[in-house]
């Protein structure tokens, strides 16, 4: 059976152009949800917004484990070399470049004629090879290309090194047999296709992408690019549901996690789409967490149930301190389940710290086994641990449980930017559970790895506290 790998586009589409509505912590829980499904790869636009755009790459490469994290390398052989250095912690990084090849994507968004575009794409592959040993060209407009033109960019790409080739319909035009024809014909063409992961990408301006990627999927596709959101390209929910209803037929699988999938894509969809927020009043209290916002005028019966609803058992002192801490903030803007989490994590349940950190240590690579040297202070001694993970921060979860002794639940883990611009730092919130309790840790920090260890290092101290 032929295994399918599906590219999510959501980041990469809602960042571009007058679809840039998403704000870093969007971007950066829609991965989360996309890695949570078993999405095989998970895209993202070229670096625009040096400082921004890195940190949200380097908080990425925390956690997509499972998913190729695949980013634009942009059109210079510099932008490529600062792509890469971007995501190398990744576990799967996957470098793309995505260029146009028919005569009017060439000559009006790139001003290039045929032979400088086919130099182009052989110099940034091949830069892109130098680097990563997963690389993607993306030939934009495929369909529009002279045959002599598509031909050679293509073959100047397999050359150069790709592991991929994706072939695009973005006019929309063709219906799906015509577009399995023009596949069929490429490959008679480019008979070195049939050694690369081959990827189709079509527009759904007529409603036809499904199909006419399901039917290239029969004729020697193995890459599908998806969006979890309405754009204007093929539907990753119809995309799995055809896979699930019909694979043994069509002697295809893919790596969804069906189980979950329609749940998890459903809130993708609202976060992509603007339509993750509805009002908690007193009679919403069953509202999920993900769904909730609240403001200034909400009572404290109202705010205290969204604080349980988020799986918190306050005291009746940690509550009050709660409600007046969501009175100040609340007061200049709405609260989300997001910030209603930091709330309670920054002002619930206060300690003296048990452990402090002292310093930390992190090896981590795409070909070496992230590892983690961290160094706490408990009563005046300094007590060290060395440990290793799939990620440098399950790492550094690791090395710390090593020193503490004791392993516990992780209920949720978030990353968000709590500034923008070239002075953006990351913030990180960390939920452990305990004996059927929930304690959250937050750390904020420059490092979104430091950020992380002293978020769980906070919990830990919350839970020693309570139970012992």
């Amino acid at each position: 059976m032929n295994k399918i790998k599906i590219s999510d586009r959501t980041i990469l589409i809602k960042s571009q152009g007058n679809e840039a509505t998403l704000s870093f912590k969007e971007k950066v829980e829609i991965a989360r949800l996309l890695e949570s499904a078993n999405v095989d790869v998970v895209e993202f636009p070229a670096i625009e917004n040096e400082k921004t755009d890195t940190l949200l790459l380097k908080t990425a490469c925390a956690f997509l484990k499972n998913s190729i994290m695949s980013v634009q390398v942009g059109t210079t052989v510099e932008s490529v070399e600062f792509t890469y250095n971007s995501i190398k912690t990744a576990s799967k990084p996957r470098l793309s470049v995505a260029l146009p090849v028919s005569p009017v994507g060439m000559e009006y968004t790139c001003h290039k004629k045929a032979p400088k575009m086919i130099e182009l794409i052989k110099a940034l592959v091949e830069k892109s090879v130098s680097l990563c040993s997963d690389v993607e060209f993306v030939a934009l407009d495929a369909t529009r290309a002279e045959s002599d033109v598509l031909v050679a960019t293509i073959k100047t790409a397999i050359e150069a090194g790709a592991k991929t080739i994706t072939i695009c319909d973005n006019e929309a035009a063709m219906l799906p047999d015509a577009f399995v024809n023009f596949i069929e014909e490429t490959i008679k063409a480019i008979p070195e296709l049939k050694n690369v992961n081959l990827g189709v990408m079509c527009e759904d301006t007529n409603g036809c992408a499904a199909a006419s990627a399901m039917l290239a999927v029969t004729h020697g596709a193995t890459e599908i690019k998806c969006a979890s959101n309405n754009a204007n390209i093929t539907s990753i929910v119809t995309v799995s549901n055809i896979i699930r209803n019909n694979g043994d037929k069509l002697d295809i699988c893919c790596s969804l996690k069906y189980s979950e999938f329609l749940r998890i894509i459903n809130q993708v969809a609202k976060i992509a789409d603007g339509k993750h927020i509805v009002s908690v009043t007193e009679t919403t209290s069953s509202v999920p967490a993900s769904e909730f916002n609240l403001t200034e005028n909400d009572s404290q019966e109202t705010v205290l149930k969204a604080v349980k609803n988020l799986g918190y058992d306050l005291s009746d002192e940690d509550s009050a301190k709660v409600f007046e801490r969501f009175k100040s903030v609340a007061s200049k803007k709405t609260i989300s389940n997001k910030e209603l989490d930091a709330i309670v994590a920054t002002t619930a349940l206060q300690v003296t710290p048990a452990y402090k950190l002292v310093d930390y240590v992190i090896n981590t690579g795409n070909i070496i086994t992230s590892s983690a040297q961290i160094t706490l202070e408990k009563d005046g001694e300094n007590k060290q641990a060395i440990g290793i993970g799939d990620g440098p921060i399950d790492a550094a979860f690791t090395t710390i449980e090593q020193i503490v002794g004791h392993h516990y639940e992780l209920d949720d883990f978030q990353i968000h930017s709590v500034t923008e611009g070239r002075e953006a730092t990351g913030s990180a919130l960390v939920k452990l559970r305990s004996n059927g309790k929930l304690y959250s840790g937050n750390g904020v920090s420059t490092d979104i790895i430091g950020a992380s260890i002293r978020a769980y290092i906070n919990a830990i101290n919350k839970i020693i506290f309570e139970e012992i």
